[in-house]
């Protein structure tokens, strides 16, 4: 009998650091469409109790399932940490409102739409200090370009193996059906890369964390990122360890990312 007490104790334990996956579609009323979006909350969510949002964005060629696929502990990560994980499907828009595609406006649905999606919809703490967005290669460009572009929404942002300097690349990942061919629309290719938005950025204003692998295509970019910033004062975490552009290197490196997202958050909380 205690035997059986104790397995079901251990289910029970196990149960309740499930959080809630919900699976929705937002309305975007600039595309005139519905989006797919995945969003995560903890097992013990109380709507009296107003919770920071995190936001994931995938790469090129996923969609809203991409991270809670990777990252199965995202949910008892939402429970232990007591954060909301959103996750919405970004296309392959690399996260632009796209000049050329008015079916692809994805600056304004992610950093407007849903973010009024979920602030009226769920317990958030509904200010820039209460939310951080990050991202994966196409996603890790979203994600500093969306949070640069609006300091007020977001207030921490990271990048994990991101492609935040699009130039050197500009036949791959359908980049060219947003923008244009970048020989005969060089302007707009520069004007949509995340390394020329930091003059926009003040030191302190958002939390930066990126990291990119050793071994990855991105690699470089990421170190001429990092030297931007250090040449304009801007503070950031830049992390580089080994890996390459791949699962297992993103869903080791979004766990650090989350720890610097709950410190940011805790700091206002605690003060300290």
């Amino acid at each position: 009998m205690k035997q059986i007490s104790s397995f079901l104790l251990f289910v029970f334990s196990v149960i309740s650091l499930q959080a809630e996956t919900i699976k929705i579609n937002v309305r975007s009323d600039i595309m005139e469409k519905d989006i797919p979006c995945v969003i995560i909350i903890p097992d013990d969510y109380n709507p009296t109790v107003s919770y920071p949002v995190i936001y994931l964005l995938h790469g090129y060629g996923g969609n809203q399932n991409t991270w809670p696929n990777m990252k199965k502990d995202l949910s008892a990560t939402a429970t232990r940490d007591s954060i909301i994980f959103v996750c919405p499907n970004g296309e392959n828009s690399w996260y632009w409102d796209s000049p050329i595609n008015k079916n692809s406006q994805f600056e304004t649905f992610v950093s407007k739409e849903l973010i009024s999606y979920i602030d009226k919809n769920y317990s958030t703490r509904n200010n820039s200090e209460g939310r951080a967005i990050a991202g994966l290669s196409m996603g890790g460009h979203g994600a500093l370009w969306l949070a640069i572009r609006h300091q007020n929404t977001f207030g921490a942002a990271g990048s994990t193996s991101g492609g935040v300097d699009i130039r050197p690349f500009p036949e791959n990942w359908d980049m060219k059906t947003q923008l244009g061919e970048y020989e005969h629309n060089q302007e707009v290719w520069n004007n949509h890369t995340v390394i020329n938005q930091i003059d926009k950025l003040q030191n302190g204003k958002i939390a930066i964390i990126f990291d990119c692998g050793f071994q990855d295509f991105f690699f470089e970019v990421n170190n001429n990122l990092h030297a931007a910033l250090l040449k304009k004062g801007i503070a950031h975490d830049y992390i580089v360890r080994p890996g390459a552009h791949d699962s297992q290197y993103w869903s080791n490196s979004i766990d650090y990312q989350i720890l610097f997202f709950k410190k940011y958050f805790d700091k206002f909380i605690t003060g300290k």
